[in-house]
């Protein structure tokens, strides 16, 4: 629960070593106006505060999706607080409940790290560069740690988003949260400024927008509640910031229907404000190294894969793929679709040489060798 005492906590995530200050904001009273002052000089180590949130049931861990260092942090947290009691389960936003047995089957070990990027579709549904969530994912595996799918389907808040919960279908609004607590002034307000940036020219589009955030923040809650209320040991929920800042999205309808005790940790770059949560972390920005790429867009059209496009100069075309052509393996895996390709590359380097097979028109089983090049860099999810 975010109390009146703020902590930041500075941190570097480079290499897995982590240097880390506290610093206690003292309110003042300013008749005149409340001010809050930081000392970013006053330095503690992280255990202290790792120690204030083991007494916690729910740690929510927020992230900004690209940011390396935001989920270098998330994991050392889950690290210390796994140290310190076993008995814990991570709650994630970045899949639907319905790939619940595709991640139990990936932890299990039942399955391997591609086979379960392909069952969750993984570069289809989420997007994001696989290499920032691997080691939370690979850490839970290898510890036995139990991984929560929260998420609701994307189509049901795709659907309210585009015409309401009122023009929900029935089968629709079977999917729906059993309780959804209307957006109170402050949580519409900071809804406003990302609506903004979709530029939606109907008259109720925005309240429809609330409603799909609600519907969003209540389903990842309700989920949670379900597994806390079944099981023993605490939860750390990843989710983006913008989900967990001041408490208003999934934290406090979550506090709603199981009154556990809960604490909010989000990572530089946010703005800092009284209220916004427990404790930040300010870590030096971290950046992947560039990740291998074909040289190709690739798309899907009548259940393939196809080159829509290539870059000139770049791995494919150097190695004689064309436009048009359609993968049928890389690296040795099958391909269907662009999240297949996706799954056969996310791990390799710039200079790594694959070997790909794909279709051209009637000739079957022409074969390239393609010297990977480096990935253009961008914050955006790269979406077929």
């Amino acid at each position: 629960m975010i109390s009146s005492e703020r902590t930041v906590v500075r941190s570097s995530a480079f290499h897995g070593v982590f240097a880390f200050a506290l610093a206690i904001g003292c309110v003042c009273a300013q008749d005149r106006a409340a001010v809050q002052a930081i000392d970013l000089d006053e330095p503690a180590p992280l255990d202290r505060v790792v120690r204030v949130l083991a007494t916690k049931r729910v740690v929510f861990v927020g992230e900004t999706h690209d940011r390396y260092d935001h989920h270098l942090n998330q994991l050392e947290i889950i690290r210390r607080l796994h140290e310190l009691d076993p008995k814990l389960a991570i709650g994630i936003e970045y899949f639907p409940q319905s790939d619940q047995p595709a991640v139990d089957d990936y932890l299990a070990g039942r399955i391997t790290e591609n086979q379960f990027l392909r069952a969750v579709n993984y570069f289809r549904t989420w997007g994001y560069d696989y290499r920032l969530y691997a080691p939370i994912f690979r850490f839970a595996r290898e510890q036995r740690i139990p991984v929560r799918a929260l998420n609701v389907a994307a189509s049901l808040t795709s659907a309210v988003a585009k015409a309401g919960i009122a023009a929900l279908s029935e089968q629709q609004r079977a999917s729906l949260p059993h309780e959804i607590e209307p957006a109170d002034a402050a949580y519409k307000a900071r809804l406003r400024a990302a609506f903004e940036e979709h530029q939606a020219l109907k008259p109720d589009a925005f309240d429809h927008f609330v409603e799909a955030q609600l519907v969003w923040d209540e389903g990842m809650a309700a989920n949670a509640a379900a597994y806390l209320s079944a099981n023993e040991g605490r939860m750390v929920i990843l989710a983006g910031a913008g989900h967990l800042v001041f408490g208003s999205g999934i934290p406090k309808r979550l506090e709603r229907r199981t009154h556990d005790t809960y604490a909010i940790v989000l990572s530089s770059g946010i703005e800092v404000e009284p209220q916004v949560a427990d404790y930040i972390l300010l870590s030096k920005k971290a950046e992947l190294p560039p990740a291998g790429a074909l040289g190709a867009s690739l798309k899907d059209e009548n259940g393939e894969c196809r080159v829509s496009s290539l870059v000139p100069a770049g791995g494919a075309a150097k190695a004689g793929m064309r436009k048009g052509d359609v993968l049928v393996s890389a690296g040795g895996e099958a391909v269907k679709t662009v999240n297949d390709a996706r799954v056969a590359l996310w791990d390799k380097k710039p200079g790594d040489r694959v070997r790909v097979s794909v279709w051209r028109g009637r000739r079957r089983g022409l074969e390239f060798e393609v010297e990977l090049g480096a990935a253009m860099k961008g914050g955006a999810r790269p979406l077929p």
